[in-house]
């Protein structure tokens, strides 16, 4: 993992706390040469292996030293409050980086400007600011963020893609990450409900709002499924109920009619939890993989080492070198840790844990990012065309991203192959839309040309593959072995463009003993870990209503792109949507060997605390099911939390507060029910201590004043919805900057443009393949 090893690799300088621990983590996981300038003291080992294996440090005593360590790296990644970043000075109202030669990624909590920009935040404050907390927990609850700091998470990531973003631009320049903007761009519908219908989802306990699938209890466990999709996917499932003879009253003819289905749904789920109850989680499970149905069994992530798909396909990690972490306590030097999310370094993978840098300093050469990439760009991906074979949430979240950057996306679509976002009405958002401006799909397929191909035809499957020569990459989420029947698997695109980069999506990835497994997102959150950590104390998994695993996955697919086209190769990308969730659990999965250092805060009575943090919860304010989330991590803001208020133990340190956690829970929320979230959150803030109301769907669009100043719901004019707010770009690139330029395609607006720009097809030709119906 270091230059003298591979000169090619990228020089990244971590500067991170746990705002983008992930973000380092996932360059580790390309093969870059990552140096921190902290060993990792006061982590806990399970902590501290996860977040830093394979990286070095070394001891940086002044600013001339940090200095002169930024001097030799290709990119600085530096997160945290903005009062505590190292890196930057300002110009006016400008930010200027001290490492001008280097890609130099900032994550703060709410961006580098906007009114909040000194606000503080955790995963709780952050997954409350943008609009996450609010879609977790029971009706009858408090809101709550998914488990496992999904927000910072995916902060991470983001600032990942944003520092190869900047590579793959071949300028070296500042890249913004917010926190908050972050998390408002995974929420799936929660800000597009309110956009294109004015309503916002609510707390549910996790049922799908538009896709009927939610989490049953089995003889013996839990499983995650349903029945949307394909009809397919509902008669299979009948079909297997009435063999065990459990189909009740769902033969009568009137349940065919998806619909009636729809609308009756709580007799229908009533029915399959009486199939589900009478067998055990893993058979159900397994007889599903074998009948192609999408259903998995709910398993805690301590299980996620020993799952038979990850193991054949060797997407764990090997840690070595513990001794001096774990003390005389560790029976052994390494430890299996979760992988990451596709194969970039050669598997099996082993990362030594954490170490000191030998020598004076680990880069001895200027870094080489200019070296990476080709002329400057106006936009990072300016000349990169992508063909997109994508359908529903994950795959489109891929080529959105790219499209922002200035990929040309051309989208291949049919009627003949109906994405679900576009036909199918639960997912309209708004009753009486038509295909052409449905809410969903308008968000998620802004930036992209519409192409319409029937690809059940062999002149469809033709067009497709000579348009594979003009294209850069290839992005499909198809079943396994879809593309090879057309002739278009990696080593056929290859003969047709040997530098083609190919994504496949597949639920669990091409190869192994699940492969054929049909999934959706509550399948893939069960099968790695994150569903069986929703549960609240005591009671059973409530898994997602949202598909945070679909975004987890499309951002792990645009980071390899990233990764290929920065190296400037082709490559095919098995992206494993399980591996992609297993990656990011955090350190679950080494908490049972190597201890967190803290209690778990699953055993606690109350679903928001922290080990981490006294108090650490979200709390009551006027209004109808109105909350803020409140977040006291040192001792100065506990301090100045209790200048504010009265609260029991004002004088105690954290052991002395969690030892009086509830009565601290409960002055404090009594004190915040008579007060108006907004204003408390502005006024804890400006006392250091960080919290922030639990957003809805509305308070991001309408009522948010840093999204407003930072412009995150930009506004395009769509051909039938007229103007509408979509969600804004995450990385902000200073030099390379993104942007929304042109609304949703009608189904096959852009075909006969496409067709004869790329393949230089006459008007008589189209007029023949239209006639045939392949462009429909």
């Amino acid at each position: 993992m270091s230059t003298d090893t591979d000169p090619t690799a990228l020089r990244v300088l971590d500067l991170t706390d746990a705002l983008a621990f992930q973000g380092a983590r996932l360059l580790v996981g390309i093969g870059a040469d990552v140096v921190r300038t902290e060993p990792g003291t006061g982590l806990d080992p399970a902590t501290r292996t996860h977040w830093h294996a394979g990286k070095r440090w070394t001891p940086v005593r002044d600013a001339a030293e940090l200095d002169a360590l930024a001097a030799g790296a290709d990119v600085v990644l530096e997160s945290g409050p903005v009062a505590r970043l190292r890196g930057l000075r300002q110009d006016g109202a400008a930010w200027i980086s001290r490492w001008p030669h280097a890609v130099h990624v900032v994550v703060t909590p709410f961006g580098l400007t906007g009114p909040r920009r000194d606000w503080v935040g955790d995963d709780l404050v952050l997954a409350s600011a943008g609009g996450m907390t609010w879609l977790g927990g029971r009706p009858d609850g408090q809101p709550k963020p998914p488990p496992r700091e999904q927000a910072l998470q995916t902060a991470g990531a983001h600032a990942a893609i944003g520092a190869l973003l900047a590579v793959v631009s071949g300028t070296p320049q500042l890249v913004d990450i917010s926190a908050q903007e972050a998390v408002a761009a995974t929420l799936e519908t929660a800000a597009l409900a309110w956009i294109h219908a004015g309503r916002f989802p609510v707390r549910n306990g996790g049922v799908y709002e538009h896709v009927a699938h939610r989490i049953f209890e089995a003889a013996d466990g839990y499983v995650a499924g349903g029945y949307s999709g394909s009809d397919r996917m509902w008669t299979d499932l009948l079909a297997w109920m009435a063999e065990r003879g459990e189909a009740g009253d769902l033969l009568d003819e009137r349940w065919q009619d998806a619909a009636f289905r729809w609308r009756e749904r709580a007799r229908v789920d009533e029915l399959v939890q009486r199939f589900a109850a009478g067998q055990p989680a893993a058979e159900l499970a397994a007889e599903a993989r074998r009948r192609a149905l999408p259903w998995a069994e709910v398993v805690p992530p301590e299980r996620l080492t020993a799952n038979p798909q990850l193991r054949d396909r060797e997407a764990l990690v090997t840690v070595t070198g513990l001794t001096d972490l774990a003390g005389e306590g560790l029976a052994d030097t390494e430890v299996v840790d979760v992988g990451f999310p596709w194969a970039a370094l050669p598997r099996p993978v082993t990362l030594p844990a954490l170490h000191e840098a030998a020598g004076d300093s680990p880069w001895r050469h200027p870094g080489h990012v200019h070296r990476r990439a080709g002329r400057p760009k106006s936009q990072a991906l300016e000349g990169v065309r992508v063909l997109d074979l994508t359908w529903v949430l994950a795959g489109p979240y891929v080529t959105k991203q790219l499209g922002e950057h200035g990929a040309d996306i051309v989208k291949i679509e049919s009627r003949h192959r109906q994405d679900p976002t576009r036909f199918a009405p639960s997912m309209h958002l708004r009753p009486g839309s038509d295909p052409d401006d449905s809410g969903y799909f308008v968000n998620f397929n802004r930036n992209k040309r519409g192409v319409a191909l029937n690809l059940r035809t062999e002149e469809g499957r033709r067009l497709l593959r000579e348009l594979v020569p003009h294209c850069d990459v290839v992005v499909e989420n198809f079943s396994p072995g879809v593309l090879a029947r057309w002739g278009m698997d990696y080593a056929s695109l290859r003969e047709l463009n040997p530098d083609v980069i190919l994504v496949s999506m597949a639920g669990v990835g091409q190869t192994g003993p699940w492969r054929n497994a049909v999934t959706f997102a509550d399948t893939l959150a069960a099968m790695s870990g994150l569903s069986s950590d929703t549960r609240d104390p005591g009671g059973p998994p409530q898994g997602l209503t949202f598909g945070l695993g679909d975004m987890i996955a499309a951002n792990s697919a645009v980071l390899a792109v990233l990764d290929l086209l920065a190296r400037g190769r082709g490559g095919h990308v098995d992206l494993s949507q399980l591996e992609a969730m297993a990656a990011a659990m955090g350190p679950a999965a080494l908490e049972p060997v190597l201890g967190t250092g803290a209690p778990d805060p699953r055993t606690a009575e109350h679903p928001n605390r922290s080990p981490h943090a006294v108090p650490h919860g979200v709390y009551p304010v006027a209004g109808d099911d109105r909350w803020v989330a409140v977040s006291v991590t040192d001792e100065a803001q506990w301090q100045a939390l209790t200048r504010l208020v009265d609260l029991p133990c004002a004088d105690g340190g954290l052991d002395d507060r969690r030892a009086s956690e509830d009565e601290i829970d409960a002055a404090l929320a009594v004190w915040t029910r008579r007060q108006d979230g907004r204003t408390l959150a502005e006024l804890l803030q400006s006392q250091g201590v960080a919290a922030a109301v639990v957003a809805t769907g509305q308070d991001l669009v309408e009522a948010d004043e840093q999204l407003a100043a930072r412009g995150f719901y930009p506004v395009l004019d769509h051909p039938l919805t007229g103007p509408v707010r979509h969600e804004g770009i995450v990385a902000r690139l200073a030099a390379t900057p993104g942007g929304l330029n042109r609304p949703a395609p009608l189904l096959g607006e852009h075909t006969h443009d496409v067709l004869r720009e790329l393949l230089g097809l006459s008007d008589e030709q189209l007029a023949a393949l239209a006639a045939g119906g392949v462009t429909e």
